[in-house]
């Protein structure tokens, strides 16, 4: 069947504010296996012009999970999850996120179009303070393979013959 065209521009809000404390960047920069210190020591952040310590550059992937999880289980979206494959991922940072921010997330569904015999689906997570101050930036594509293949067959099953 596809994915839903008419979803683009659908947001999808986190039930509730994401407190960044400097025991989940931690735990976060352990499990990529970064060491850099201004993500475990806050004297090594503050002499690095820090007012804490700061997240990894990856770390909004934590936040922006609860909205593409939102997304994909949508039934109008129509996404066949099974069929997912990640296909890219940035991040667009206005400063970095530190210990101590609380932030809460909107993801929007920013694209939907066809990829060869597959359909792309680009979801946009903005993280803002509560003051409204503009964080990061989540961009997050995700591949349905063949799912524009079958979005065509039933297109053109749904067309009929005249004979």
């Amino acid at each position: 069947m596809g994915i839903n065209r008419e979803h683009v521009g659908r947001e999808y809000r986190s039930p509730q504010p994401y407190e960044v404390t400097r025991g989940k960047i931690r735990e976060f920069a352990e499990a990529i296996g970064d060491p850099n210190p201004i993500y475990i020591d806050t004297a090594t952040a503050r002499a690095a012009g820090y007012g804490d310590v700061i997240a990894p550059p990856t770390f909004p992937v934590i936040m922006g999970m609860e909205g593409m999880s939102q997304a994909v289980v949508d039934p109008e979206l129509r996404l066949d999850f099974s069929m997912v494959v990640h296909g890219d991922q940035s991040f667009a940072y206005q400063r970095p996120l530190q210990a101590g921010d609380v932030v809460e997330t909107v993801t929007r569904i920013a694209d939907i179009a066809a990829l060869g015999g597959n359909e792309r689906l680009t979801l946009e997570s903005e993280m803002r303070t509560a003051e409204g101050e503009l964080v990061v930036t989540a961009v997050n594509m995700l591949v349905v393979r063949g799912a524009a293949e079958e979005a065509g067959a039933q297109g053109a099953k749904g067309q009929g013959s005249s004979a």
